[in-house]
């Protein structure tokens, strides 16, 4: 949790700085706090490319974005936020729930035209994550066992095999449609793809080409002022 506290008031000081001295140049910037539900799954490929299925979790979503003006109604949103993401599948009579947590940075150019008494909003960016913390929970009969989850990049000898590994960094596209009010509120309908493999290497299977990669899609609430 201390990790967490210390990379959102990093990044929110980034935030200010830059949108403060982009300010004075384009026009005013705003920010905004905004929070939400997720809903997620992990992209899986095998070695010949086949997809194996899995199903969507519920998540959640909150934090906060800087809005800086580039051009007449066009505008730069960077921003931070706490997401959680995953998946489920069931195997063998097993069900087996991932969840993972992230502190994460969109960094989304947005359009912003005026429609009726609001605004139409239509934004899309790159994203960039890294892992905080995860749950693997299993199900089965009257039967369930949950452990953590872990964030290598490798995973190597004398590393319990027990255990679930997911590499720490992800990255990938935002896209989202919204309509904000005169007010400052707005909502958004958010889709996210996942570009990088985030399953670890591992010293038992080091020819392995499998992938895994975060998906989903979501929607906010948010308060501009």
């Amino acid at each position: 949790m201390k990790t967490i506290q210390v990379s959102l008031i990093l990044t929110f000081t980034l935030l200010a700085s830059i949108a403060i001295a982009q300010s004075s140049v384009n026009g005013k910037t705003s920010f905004a706090i905004l929070g939400g539900v997720n809903f997620q799954n992990l992209n899986r490929e095998n070695d010949s490319g086949d997809k194996l299925e899995n199903d969507l979790i519920v998540g959640y979503h909150f934090g906060v974005n800087a809005q800086v003006p580039v051009a007449p109604e066009f505008y730069f949103q960077p921003g931070v936020q706490f997401s959680t993401k995953g998946a489920k599948n069931k195997e063998d009579a097993i069900t087996s729930t991932y969840k993972l947590s992230y502190i994460e940075l969109p960094l989304n150019f947005v359009y912003k035209g005026q429609l009726g008494n609001g605004y139409f909003m239509v934004g899309f960016g790159p994203y960039v994550a890294y892992g905080v913390g995860g749950k693997a929970k299993y199900e089965g009969g009257s039967v369930t066992a949950e452990s953590d989850i872990k964030f290598k990049n490798e995973v190597v000898s004398g590393d319990p095999l027990t255990t679930v590994y997911i590499k720490p960094f992800d990255a990938g596209g935002n896209i989202f449609f919204g309509y904000e009010i005169a007010g400052g509120l707005f909502l958004q309908l958010n889709a996210q793809l996942g570009m990088i493999n985030i399953q670890p290497d591992h010293y038992l299977n080091p020819d392995d080409s499998s992938t895994l990669k975060n998906t989903g899609y979501g929607l906010s609430l948010g308060y501009r002022f």
